[in-house]
């Protein structure tokens, strides 16, 4: 396997469930060396529904992941390893935090 560089965590939203997304991502990038990304109110890329992805390095995953474990108030959060190989990223090398959901790995190449 490759060194992992980093981590994703996939916040997943509906439309009535995105203001508290929107609140747990604001949150989460107050952690020093979270950047957070933007709101996708529709599926992008493997992603089913809307979602907002929350990057950091792997020397944050122990503060991030339990963080996340306790204050994602009933949201799903898809969370995976950065280590160059997309499929296995989104395949292998993931924690769900909540119910897992089908990705669309149609969407993804492999390197």
């Amino acid at each position: 396997m490759s060194r992992i560089a980093g981590y994703h965590a996939h916040v997943y939203f509906d439309a009535t469930e995105r203001e508290r997304a929107h609140e747990l991502c604001t949150q989460a990038g107050g952690i020093s060396g979270v950047t957070v990304g933007r709101m996708h109110d529709k599926p992008v890329g493997p992603h089913p529904r809307g979602s907002c992805q929350l990057a950091f390095g792997s020397e944050l995953f122990a503060r991030v992941i339990p963080w996340l474990i306790v204050n994602r108030r009933g949201l799903t959060v898809f969370a995976h390893a950065e280590s160059g190989d997309a499929m296995k990223d989104h395949t292998e090398h993931v924690l769900w935090l909540g119910p897992s959901e089908t990705l669309n790995l149609a969407a993804l190449s492999r390197p």
